[in-house]
């Protein structure tokens, strides 16, 4: 099950999502999704720490990359132990490694 608003994906048995309120679907059509176009995001880096993703935002957001967070649903995030997986332009995906890296998240 996926919000066709916020892109999160949930379990079998969620209807609405928790962050928006939107009625879940299926399957995401190519329509909806973020990186439908000639622009490919690549993962990055994930976690479940939800710290960890809004610093990372400020972060990022402050650097003027282009990126996504896929599943930082809280819920599913404590409640199921998911991971929140970091995507970015594939162009971008250096300079984005290199700045987890000099803030710790990435060996």
């Amino acid at each position: 099950m996926f919000c066709p608003k916020c892109k999160s994906e949930y379990r079998e048995g969620f209807y609405k999502c928790a962050d928006c309120g939107s009625d879940l679907v299926y399957q995401l059509s190519p329509e909806t999704s973020d990186h439908s176009g000639d622009e490919e995001f690549v993962e990055v880096f994930s976690t479940y720490q939800q710290g960890d993703i809004s610093f990372i935002k400020s972060v990022l957001d402050g650097e003027g990359i282009a990126y996504f967070f896929q599943g930082e649903n809280s819920i599913m995030l404590i409640a199921a132990g998911a991971y929140a997986r970091l995507l970015v332009k594939a162009e971008e995906a250096d300079r984005a490694k290199e700045i987890l890296r000099d803030l710790g998240f990435l060996e």
